[in-house]
């Protein structure tokens, strides 16, 4: 309750209106300058249950073109998905919650198309079009597809594919093939082996008819050519399929051994490794060999020719030489009696010669040996063996080493399960030895409040945190005493207390001036009327009396009803309607 000053004449001067920049503090105007505060506490604490129902935006695409963007921000206005773009403003982000859903539906509508037409592009042939655009039209949409189907692969991020179809002649002397070049855009960190390469260059080739692997070209983003056909047919370049054929036989060795030997000594107390030499190279041999057939060997007649002769001239006849010259044969015709018979029998002496060929088979072998690539030259395992664990009657565990029975008895089994060939020059090696026991990895366990789990938490409810007591503020400290006074419930308060206070004013005056009637009467009523009395106002607020006690309150009366009268009427009103 302000408190007037007094003036020289001991009345109070008039209390002064209040402003606010220059305009008076009417009651409308605080009504209104209430009414504006409120509104404006309650935006602001709108804002900030909306910054704290936020909802967190994840990737939806990125790298993309602007074609594919244009089309995605326009089915997702349809779709009323809120998005955003991201600070370096190659990717569409929506709600984490929406991620999915918005992906499939844009999926169903065939987006993104990554920038390649395919096919879809012969679906809106206009009526007319010449074979020419008809031609560039099927071109345009073969490339597209063979780019998209390239892409399929997981290093390439993105392809481009040029087809140069040469056009149809008549004439086979005119006839041209068709090439191909590929432009290749990786991922970052990946690169291309020479097989997958190689399958791109099938793909390609296998989608144009009369198109060869050796006319299609693979280029990175870098610039660097991919499908060289000299490093590919080079002689002096190991197949990347070799290599895995070798690391394949070895895995395949090294598995088979340490799968036989581990139920004997444990899992863990054998290890194995294997060198497989491999002979790529390609071999054929033709052999023909020959080989005497003479006794006892057995003898092929081939063909055989005969010829026999008889001659009765008893003169020598013939042509000189070795059967000329030789005695006569032996007389065939029976012997009969001596004297003219014998002249019979030399006149009669006859020749007979016989001629006899036989031509022999000869003994011929040829061989066609081919010698398959691939073939194991040489094996070698190395092969180690812990010691074996015994415990003894006192619970102590002891290592013991193999016998030389059980090793040799282990040595036998790793070569049956190699496959060891002496001949071939395979080699093992079995090694029994202590195993150096592995050291513990000391890991050091994070406190809770130092993992990334705690502290996104500790995020996510410092977030809301921060809004409750933002709006808590804002609601006590200024929305609610807002309220309060445009309600009127001040006032009223106000005037509650006021009347309280009077009531308090009158029960005390009343009872200060039954006491000072008291007091003059004791004195004997000799007081002096018109005393000077003074009236002052503590610190407080409270009324200072100085002088008789019936002349103070009489003075606090008329200063009371002088600063603030309707604290007199309410006491009148309560006085008149005996509450």
């Amino acid at each position: 309750m302000a408190i007037a000053e007094e003036t020289a004449l001991g009345e109070p001067a008039p209390a002064p209106v209040p402003s606010i920049f220059g305009i008076p503090q009417t009651p409308a105007v605080r009504t209104a300058l209430m009414g504006l505060g409120a509104a404006l506490v309650i935006g602001i604490m709108v804002a900030v249950w909306l910054w704290g129902q936020q909802p967190d935006y994840k990737v939806l695409f990125s790298n993309f073109n602007d074609r594919d963007g244009g089309a995605i921000v326009a089915q997702l206005q349809t779709m009323n998905v809120p998005y955003k773009y991201s600070e370096s403003g190659n990717a569409i982000l929506v709600p984490a919650n929406q991620v999915h859903d918005a992906r499939l539906k844009l999926a169903a509508q065939g987006l993104p198309k990554g920038g390649n037409v395919g096919f879809e592009l012969m679906e809106n042939q206009k009526l007319g079009i010449s074979q020419f655009l008809e031609q560039v039209n099927f071109q345009r949409a073969l490339e597209g597809e063979l780019a998209r189907s390239i892409e399929s692969v997981s290093s390439v991020q993105s392809a481009r594919v040029h087809l140069a179809i040469p056009k149809a002649s008549v004439f086979i002397r005119d006839q041209q093939k068709p090439t191909a070049s590929v432009l290749l855009n990786l991922y970052p960190g990946r690169i291309m082996d020479q097989q997958q390469v190689s399958a791109i260059v099938h793909l390609v080739a296998s989608s144009v008819p009369e198109l060869t692997t050796k006319n299609v070209t693979i280029v990175d983003q870098n610039g660097n050519l991919l499908s060289d056909p000299n490093k590919q047919n080079g002689p002096n370049i190991l197949d990347p399929s070799q290599l895995k054929y070798i690391q394949d036989i070895q895995q395949n060795i090294i598995k088979r051994v340490e799968s036989i030997i581990a139920p004997i000594v444990g899992p863990t107390n054998v290890h194995a490794e294997a060198t497989a030499d491999v002979d790529f190279s390609r071999s054929e041999q033709a052999a023909e060999s020959y080989r005497p057939n003479s006794p006892p060997e057995p003898q092929a007649i081939r063909s055989q020719q005969s010829s026999e002769s008889f001659n009765k001239n008893q003169n020598p006849s013939g042509i000189p030489g070795a059967l000329s010259n030789q005695p006569p044969v032996p007389a065939i015709a029976p012997i009969v009696a001596s004297g003219a018979a014998n002249s019979t029998t030399a006149s009669n002496t006859a020749l007979v010669q016989k001629d006899s060929t036989v031509n022999y088979e000869v003994d011929k072998t040829i061989r066609y040996t081919q010698q398959p690539m691939g073939g194991i030259k040489r094996l070698t395992v190395g092969v180690v063996i812990n010691y074996k664990r015994d415990v003894d009657k006192n619970g102590k565990v002891n290592n013991i080493p193999l016998t030389e029975q059980e090793k040799a008895q282990i040595t036998d089994l790793v070569k049956e399960a190699m496959g060891y060939n002496k001949d071939r020059g395979d080699t093992v090696n079995v090694v029994n030895s202590p195993f150096a026991s592995p050291e513990k990895d000391s890991i050091v366990e994070l406190p809770f409040w130092k993992q990334a789990w705690f502290w996104d938490l500790m995020k996510e409810v410092g977030k809301y945190l921060l809004v409750a007591l933002v709006l808590g503020y804002l609601f006590f400290a200024y929305l609610k005493p807002l309220l309060y006074k445009l309600s009127g419930q001040e006032e009223r308060d106000r005037l509650k207390a006021e009347a309280e206070a009077a009531a308090e004013e009158k029960a005390r005056l009343e009872q200060e001036e039954a006491e000072a009637e008291a007091a003059r009467l004791e004195n004997g009523g000799d007081e002096e009327e018109g005393a000077i009395v003074s009236l002052t106002r503590d610190a407080e607020g409270n009324i200072v009396k100085h002088g008789s006690p019936y002349e103070n309150d009489l003075q606090m009366a008329i200063d009371l009803a002088k600063n603030d009268p309707k604290i007199v009427a309410n006491v009148i009103k309560k006085w008149v309607s005996n509450e």
